[in-house]
């Protein structure tokens, strides 16, 4: 059996590497053809060392990005191939592509940056870390109350950008020793005032029900994956209404882990399309393309599992219920919004119907979310966040201003007491 196992890893491995090395010759040639780098050009950096299956991490900062290069040019260093290219083909920032550490310097060596941003906790920021006299800023790719918020790996960088208080407080009650007033800035969630993507359909009286759940997790601790033992039945609800329009959006590496629930996943979407066979006018979706945001300003309704998508509809500022997780040995942080949201567990799930009623005409739990928005996310208003993370990062290039003055004196005074030792020989 070992011998079997130890092959199937040897096969898996070869094709993996035949795969990127497939990509990286594709990536070159898309390079080539298009314009070289402008010369000292970038003042902040987007450093992204995964490939294709993790795209979702930067997609949603595509818009902010965007809008801060108008102020400072953004440029994505991108360590691998697969990622490179779907970079590349969609609409992020300018796109370095540096596999090897050697090119990764080489192309350092011919900007003027000053800021870089990590977006997640790849072991391969570790080589980027080297690079002194700029600051390293961790902006993550959601915010949740999941236990990857509260990473030690947070202390590796200069800075962290968090969402607001909640952010503070998770981090306080875990990380020891870590100044928290002097390394963590709250900018609220500037993705909220970029949604992305177009109504794929038209929209009439039906309720919209968005379910968005996420990956069944690689270990029980974060076993918060809610396909299998929520997601058919409560789906399958919902369909049999005939009032009720589901956008179903689960997670791109649904499936990896465990072969039953990519096998739940199929039938869902199995079951979606059938729905949509025999009523052509209920648009049910199945969502798996790149955009985030239309799904969570169109549906009256949100249902996700324990991830950064319960914190992306909480911004939203819209009702949502939140799957309680089937595995005991998962780990639910109760000192925020999750100690007051609306469950959902498992006993449940063909009941989504009166639940969802009851979420959408309860007053007080329209009250409560109120009060858990302005905790995470502080001032929502339209331009709020976005005004909070330019001025982030306008603080950064002060700061990074002042120490380079301060560099260049230090480095002024050694010139001069090197001429005065010379002197005095």
């Amino acid at each position: 059996m070992d011998l079997v196992s130890d092959a199937k890893k040897a096969v898996a491995l070869l094709r993996k590497a035949v795969t990127n090395r497939a990509a990286v010759a594709e990536v070159r040639r898309i390079v080539a053809d298009q314009p070289a780098h402008r010369l000292h050009h970038y003042r902040v950096a987007v450093y992204f060392a995964d490939g294709a299956v993790n795209m979702y991490q930067m997609r949603q900062w595509y818009r902010p990005l965007a809008e801060l290069a108008k102020t400072w040019p953004v440029v994505v260093l991108s360590r691998n191939a697969t990622g490179a290219r779907a970079l590349l083909a969609e609409d992020a920032p300018p796109v370095a592509f540096v596999p090897t550490v050697r090119e990764l310097e080489r192309f350092i060596a011919t900007q003027d940056i000053r800021v870089v941003l990590y977006v997640n906790q790849n072991m391969r920021n570790f080589q980027m870390f080297r690079y002194g006299r700029r600051w390293h800023v961790f902006i993550n790719h959601g915010e949740s109350d999941k236990m990857y918020m509260t990473t030690n790996q947070y202390k590796a960088y200069d800075y962290a950008f968090i969402a607001g208080a909640a952010a503070r407080e998770r981090l306080g009650r875990v990380l020891w020793d870590y100044d928290l007033d002097t390394r963590t800035i709250e900018i609220g969630r500037p993705q909220a005032d970029h949604y992305s993507g177009a109504l794929p359909y038209t929209p009439d009286d039906r309720t919209v029900v968005l379910y968005a759940p996420t990956w069944e997790g690689d270990r029980p601790s974060a076993h918060y994956g809610s396909i299998a033992s929520h997601g058919e039945r409560l789906v399958g609800a919902l369909l049999a209404t005939g009032r009720h329009r589901v956008i179903y959006r689960p997670h791109p590496r649904s499936g990896v882990v465990n072969a039953e629930y990519g096998a739940a996943n199929r039938r869902i979407i199995a079951a979606l399309a059938a729905a949509n066979t025999a009523d052509p006018a209920s648009h049910h979706v199945f969502d798996d393309g790149p955009d985030l945001g239309w799904q969570l300003a169109a549906a009256d309704v949100a249902i996700v599992d324990i991830s950064a998508m319960v914190y992306d509809r909480l911004a939203a500022d819209r009702p949502l219920m939140i799957t309680r997780p089937a595995d005991p040995e998962a780990l639910i942080d109760t000192h925020g919004y999750l100690a007051a949201c609306e469950w959902l567990d498992a006993r449940d799930a063909d009941a989504i119907v009166a639940e969802t009623d009851r979420v959408l005409g309860d007053a007080d739990a329209v009250a409560r979310l109120e009060q858990w928005v302005a905790h995470y996310f502080g001032d929502t208003a339209p331009g709020a966040a976005t005004a909070r993370f330019h001025a982030a990062v306008g603080e950064l290039m002060e700061s990074w201003e002042r120490w380079h003055r301060r560099s260049l004196d230090d480095q002024d005074l050694d010139e001069e007491e090197t001429e005065e030792a010379e002197l005095d020989d």
